[in-house]
């Protein structure tokens, strides 16, 4: 696809940047219909106001009575694969937004029926209720004000893992029952070994979702820079307070893991060592050691306490940072939060109509392309320019 298909963009400079930016994101797709009906679906996202159906979607971009049918077979049959073209999202992404930290966020898709894949009931806190839902882990590329997703994973309770589910749904052998914060770790794993992406520290608060603590002990284990919600009764040892700074050991067989000499204070919990650090007329931080089964020995980490948040717990390895720095790490959460908003309100998050796994992923690819695009590469699509000439 070399050139723009001059009946379906026409000669718009809007539409001429939306086609360069589908060109790019998705250049691994061979064939030049694919690419051409992802060019489509991204227009219908952007300028078709409410709904997202297909319906909706294939009326506002062509006259053609079988341009449905395409660009339903693009999102739940055709085999394109989504990983790369999200791997190019993200390099596209940080090129333009110049990210500062990557960012977790969820989101919770109401179903009436129980043959969506990894449709499931669960309590959602924001909603007070139990619900028929998807549950979904995004990763985001944040530089404060704007947040953009590049990865997304879907929650697959252990009942999915039954076969005959599997079958029906299409769910590929490597999918597994994950927790959340085990989906938010793989994708920033990925994340971190994708050509041309800038490493950034991981911020989450997954309190939601079950476990933190085993997020920042993976994360410590591979030495990835992070700040995550634990909860306050998460077992820690004070080894002193942040103005006594770790030392680097000498450097005799390359280990250069910062220590701090002993003695070691007594084992307490999170809340226990911030008001013991009150007390003896310090912050609200402190420098610890986790005391978890399976942490020992993964170095020393900061506890604090945000004070515009004093309720939410803090835990980071990045120990020679200042609090205020750390802070402002954790508001870019906020803006993770926005996106989703924005993604579920605008962009048709929520209107995935599919069953199937791929068609899921496929539709989540779409939709933070779409997003992207609209936050990063000009000003929005307006609705007048959606143009109804596309063949069939």
């Amino acid at each position: 696809m070399s050139s723009p298909h001059p009946s379906l963009v026409g000669t718009t400079t809007d539409a001429k940047r939306l086609f360069d930016f589908t060109n790019t994101v998705f250049a691994h797709l061979q064939r030049a219909d694919q690419r051409r009906w992802g060019y489509a679906y991204l227009l219908g996202l952007l300028t078709v106001p409410g709904k997202k159906s297909v319906q909706r979607l294939a009326s506002a971009v062509t006259a053609s009575p079988t341009a449905f049918q395409s660009l339903q077979q693009f999102v739940n049959s055709s085999p394109w694969e989504w990983q790369p073209v999200r791997q190019e999202l993200a390099r596209w992404t940080g090129a333009r937004l110049s990210p500062t930290v990557w960012t977790v966020a969820s989101t919770v898709t109401p179903k009436r029926g129980e043959h969506s894949c990894g449709v499931h009931r669960r309590f959602v806190p924001r909603l007070g209720q139990h619900v028929n839902c998807q549950m979904a882990v995004g990763l985001f590329l944040s530089n404060g004000s704007t947040a953009v997703p590049v990865d997304w994973r879907l929650h697959l309770p252990d009942r999915w893992m039954d076969p005959h589910l599997r079958r029906r749904t299409r769910i590929p052998h490597d999918a597994r029952a994950l927790p959340a914060w085990a989906d938010a770790f793989e994708m920033a794993d990925r994340l971190r070994r994708c050509p041309g992406v800038a490493p950034a520290p991981l911020v989450a608060d997954m309190s939601d979702s079950g476990s933190t603590m085993d997020l920042a002990r993976v994360l410590s284990r591979q030495r990835n820079e992070f700040v995550v919600a634990v909860p306050s009764a998460l077992p820690v040892t004070t080894v002193g307070p942040p103005g006594r700074k770790p030392v680097r050991p000498p450097a005799t067989n390359g280990d250069r893991t910062l220590v701090l000499p002993p003695p070691a204070r007594a084992e307490l919990d999170a809340r226990g060592a911030l008001r013991q650090r009150q007390r003896e007329g310090g912050g609200l931080d402190c420098l610890v050691r986790l005391s978890a089964a399976g942490t020992r020995g993964q170095g020393v980490h900061r506890l604090f306490i945000d004070q515009r948040r004093p309720h939410r717990f803090w835990l980071t390895n990045m120990v020679h940072h200042r609090v205020g720095e750390l802070s402002l790490m954790t508001e870019h959460l906020s803006s993770a939060t926005a996106a989703v908003h924005e993604l579920e309100q605008d962009l048709g998050l929520l209107d995935f109509e599919g069953r199937s796994y791929p068609g899921w992923h496929h539709y989540m690819t779409l939709v933070s392309a779409a997003h992207a695009y609209r936050r990063l590469g000009g000003r929005p699509l307006s609705s007048h320019r959606v143009l109804h000439s596309m063949p069939a």
